[in-house]
């Protein structure tokens, strides 16, 4: 599809600059533009390339005042990152408006579905599942009996949604999920054997989640494991049974977080990160990556690093006498043999 500068300037209420007439189909970098692209401007670093891109149309802020020619048409915005993020979410939901339902994937009798559904080849559905309007079921997914799944929301390529699983509305979920495996769960036997105790639970995903690929979300033993509404989940991530993450926290990729966790909203959680089960972290806690988090964290905000983690500041003071410990010992050592010289005379 093309669009001309006016057109694209009258959706972000900004102002051409240029050839109003213009029209662009794709999107570049501002470094790599083409003819017929579009891309932007945000970064003061990259403002030499707005005199040399071959991009047709470029998106500034309203207070970028050119200092040499050029010869793109721009437009102008409040916020120009912002704008053209804005676009790049229009041209995927338009890249990724599929409807309609192959022949080749597996429907149970008994499952619904919406208007404007999709539901690629081998996918099944199963029994008594509920998918909502605009709902996006890609190839090779598993959707299990008695799922419900809100409207808009996305389940690529490869992800097996386990029974019973709650999900709501605009949520992402990317290939190789598996939401609601078995929680871990065995109880140790007096001859070191391992009983496995039954998982009888599910997961709930509120709305506007994003599970990144080949996360995995395991339903509880009892209950629900839960990810409220506006959490963001990166790649690679294990959430153990009965976990609860609060709205908006976000966690990047290979964290693990142990059965019973319950994680405030607001929480931003660094790479590597561990998690133990069964203790609380409050709202806004900050979580540098590789951190091993071992106990309830009850103050709001803190920013915690280290394994075992504790405050962030104390923990750079602590890592300075850290690095220098050879030094220490090897002045410790040399006080030691001159007490020891001392007490002979």
């Amino acid at each position: 599809m093309k669009f001309t500068a006016q057109q694209i300037a009258d959706t972000l209420n900004g102002i051409v600059e240029g050839n109003p007439e213009i029209s662009v189909d794709k999107l570049s970098k501002i470094e790599e533009g083409i003819e017929g692209s579009l891309s932007f401007l945000a970064n003061k670093i990259y403002t030499p390339y707005i005199y040399t891109t071959e991009a047709s149309i470029v998106i500034v802020n309203k207070d970028f005042t050119p200092e040499h020619k050029i010869k793109t048409t721009l437009i102008k915005v409040d916020d120009a990152y912002t704008s053209f993020a804005t676009l790049l979410n229009f041209y995927n939901q338009v890249k990724m408006n599929k409807t309609g339902i192959s022949q080749l994937a597996f429907i149970s009798d008994s499952a619904t579905y919406g208007e404007n559904c999709y539901v690629g080849e081998f996918a099944f559905i199963g029994e008594n599942v509920k998918l909502g309007k605009n709902v996006k079921i890609y190839p090779q997914a598993y959707i299990g009996d008695n799922t419900s799944i809100d409207d808009n929301t996305t389940v690529f390529q490869g992800v097996k949604i386990y029974s019973d699983t709650v999900i709501g509305k605009n949520c992402i979920f990317h290939a190789g999920v598996v939401l609601g495996a078995d929680g871990f769960g065995f109880a140790p036997q007096a001859d070191n054997n391992y009983q496995k105790v039954a998982q009888i639970g599910n997961v709930i995903i509120e709305d506007n989640v994003e599970v990144g690929a080949n996360a995995t979300i395991d339903r509880a033993t009892l209950g629900s494991t839960i990810i409220k509404k506006g959490a963001k989940i990166d790649n690679l991530n294990q959430i153990g049974h009965n976990v609860v993450i609060g709205e908006n926290t976000v966690m990047a990729a290979l964290c693990g977080i142990a059965g019973s966790a319950k994680i405030g909203k607001n929480v931003m959680i660094g790479g590597q990160v561990g998690i133990v089960g069964h203790i609380s972290i409050a709202d806004n806690v900050k979580i540098a990556a590789q951190s091993g988090i071992i106990s309830t964290v009850k103050k709001e905000g803190e920013i915690l690093l280290g394994s075992p983690a504790f405050n962030a500041s104390e923990y750079k003071k602590v890592y300075i006498h850290f690095k220098n410990l050879p030094k220490i010992m090897a002045k410790i050592d040399e006080l030691e043999k001159k007490i020891k010289e001392l007490e002979k005379k």
